[in-house]
């Protein structure tokens, strides 16, 4: 219970419905213990009647029984099972009417609690570093939020809800059998310890085998939804059986887990159930006993042997509940991880807001704590407000880290980062990457609309920007081609688009905002160069004072830029305009020469 005290926080929260459905287990099982009573006072009223002595008074225990005896005085044999039956009908009603308003109260808490713990859980998620996202898979981090929160549910509502009732049940009907007959309710109560014993044992054996359960079924989560984001690879390659054969071994692992605790199950339930037969044998065969010795009367057996079975389900259900209980825990535990990891970027508790784009690296460092890379060492340069710096270099050289750093996507291992004369730290999250366009070298656009892709830059645009986004980004004309125009559907991650369409529609989600700052990272290999060339062209006509990071491989996409640095492992091993680097006979000359060679290459075979 220890992971799940984390959860009393929303129980207090809802503590008024939760009040309420404890108050209404509580009156519908009064309804229920007295159906019992009825059924003795009606046993022993037809022996009496039977035996054709109508004014014989039954020893009466309660002012229940006292009431139906009065009420039933004189009435023939017919009139008696009439009212009898009459009443235990109209009781059953009334314990059936506060079952419900016990369900509309705990079971809605339940549901309540878990819609503001997947919030919680979502909002956790988004709060967390980039470093977070590549420890954890996607599948996991899914079934955590779905499945995990789900089964947290089962103990807030039927666990909870079965409880409460199995606990007042058993108050009321151990009361009420031990004010009719002490030494009988002992011996009807006497398997109980051994079923509580039992329980003990059986729960921690639950606990573990659902532990891993839920493992193995992140595990499956994970591998379907790599295999149907990656369905391409899988298709071109033609590992479609691979695929399904791997599939089918986890299912395996899945299903081997999940009847490692069935069987548990299995054998715990069917031992409860010849634990309440046992009761109910020694009720007979002791009640009868004591019947005869004239202790109680034939109608208190009857009356006992509905009480063991009123317990039936609630203890037949306690292995059930225990099971939830520990299922929940495991699931719990689980979530905990998740919410207990704290955001490794954080805002100050008073942020400053940026007052310009100017952008300023002072001996600069990084190194990815997961993996121990190095990815940049000592950077400094000055970026004017306005103007634009060309980053190029080799595959692993450290360009995007420097976006992912002005983005403060991660935060500097070494010197400072400052916008605007104040250092990025001391910025707040939300307006610094408000005043950035990025388009990330990995596009990423949603199974939507067109239309609603691009305008997600920028919270209540109308059609006019859109459209003009769209033209700026040089992406218009092949969106008017598609007989929706911007309502066309995209598929999962924008598949329905090619490579350089889905870079031209990110390109113009980014400046449909009108940033300060616009990174692209890498985000034009996939155009060519002639519509390259015109979307660099519509860009250097945007706001004058809008500051733009280039990262790319190709000399094309930088060339124009007012500074160009080039990366290599980590430092800044040439900078100047792309005429100076040219002159210097370095790494830039040297990338230039053969990319030019590519490019007559390229037109030798059009023509």
């Amino acid at each position: 219970m220890k992971e799940l005290s984390f959860l009393n926080k929303y129980l207090y929260k809802y503590r008024a419905r939760f009040i309420l459905g404890i108050f209404f287990v509580a009156i519908s099982n009064f309804f229920a213990i007295y159906p019992a009573q009825v059924i003795r006072a009606a046993f022993d009223h037809v022996a009496i009647i039977l035996q054709g002595n109508t004014n014989v008074q039954v020893s009466n225990t309660d002012l229940f029984s006292s009431f139906i005896t009065s009420v039933t005085q004189g009435f023939s044999l017919n009139q008696t099972l009439m009212f009898f039956g009459f009443l235990v009908l109209g009781l059953a009603i009334l314990k059936g009417l506060f079952m419900f308003f016990m369900r509309q109260t705990i079971i809605v808490m339940s549901r309540l609690i878990e819609y503001d713990l997947k919030n919680e859980v979502y909002d956790q998620y988004q709060k967390l570093s980039m470093s977070f996202y590549k420890k954890n898979n996607t599948g996991d981090l899914m079934n955590r939020i779905s499945e995990d929160v789900s089964r947290v549910r089962m103990y807030l509502g039927p666990a909870i809800m079965y409880t409460i009732n199995l606990v007042v049940l058993f108050t009321l009907v151990i009361y009420t059998m031990a004010s009719v007959n002490p030494k009988l309710t002992l011996y009807v109560l006497l398997p109980l310890p051994i079923l509580s014993i039992t329980i003990y044992y059986v729960s921690n054996i639950i606990n573990k085998k659902s532990e891993i359960v839920q493992k193995q079924l992140s595990d499956l989560s994970t591998f379907t939804q790599e295999a149907f984001s990656g369905i391409r690879v899988l298709k071109a390659y033609s590992r479609e059986n691979f695929s399904s054969q791997n599939f089918e071994n986890e299912c395996n692992n899945y299903k081997t887990r999940n009847l490692d605790l069935v069987k548990v199950n299995a054998l715990f339930h069917p031992f409860m159930i010849l634990l309440i037969g046992l009761s109910t044998l020694l009720t007979v065969f002791i009640g009868g006993n004591q019947a005869i010795a004239g202790n109680i009367s034939f109608g208190n057996i009857a009356e006992f042997i509905i009480y063991v079975n009123m317990l039936t389900w609630p203890v037949a259900s306690l292995g059930w509940v225990t099971s939830l209980v520990q299922r929940a825990a495991a699931s719990q535990k689980r979530i905990n991880e998740f919410l207990n990891e704290e955001p490794e970027i954080t805002d100050i508790s008073h942020p400053n807001n940026p007052s310009n784009a100017l952008i300023k690296f002072s001996n600069v460092g990084f190194k990815y704590t997961d993996s121990g890379i190095t990815a940049l060492n000592n950077i400094s340069l000055v970026l004017n407000e306005g103007k634009s710096l060309g980053v190029i270099g080799k595959t692993g050289s450290g360009k995007s880290t420097l976006a992912n750093l002005i983005t403060r996507l991660y935060d500097v291992s070494e010197g400072n980062v400052t916008i605007g004369k104040e250092n990025i730290k001391t910025l707040g999250k939300k307006e610094l990457r408000k005043m950035i366009g990025y388009i990330p070298q990995d596009v990423f656009l949603f199974s939507d609309t067109i239309y609603n892709n691009i305008s997600f830059g920028l919270i209540n645009c109308n059609k006019e920007q859109v459209i003009t986004a769209a033209k700026d980004a040089a992406v218009i004309d092949d969106i008017l081609k598609f007989p929706n125009g911007f309502e066309t559907m995209l598929g999962e991650r924008g598949i329905t688009l090619s490579g350089g369409q889905k870079q031209r529609v990110a390109i113009a989600r980014a400046i449909i905002k009108s940033p300060k700052i616009l990174i692209f990272d890498d985000s034009l290999s996939a155009i060519d160069t002639e519509t390259e060339e015109r979307l660099l062209q519509n860009l250097n006509q945007l706001n004058g004072n809008t500051t733009k990071i280039i990262i790319s491989h190709r000399i094309s996409s930088v060339k124009d830029c007012d500074e160009i640095i080039v990366l290599n492992n980590g430092n800044i091993s040439e900078r100047g305009t792309h005429l100076n680097l040219i002159a210097n006979n370095g790494i830039y000359h040297e990338l230039y020469n053969k990319q030019l060679l590519e490019k007559e290459a390229e037109k030798q075979l059009k023509i």
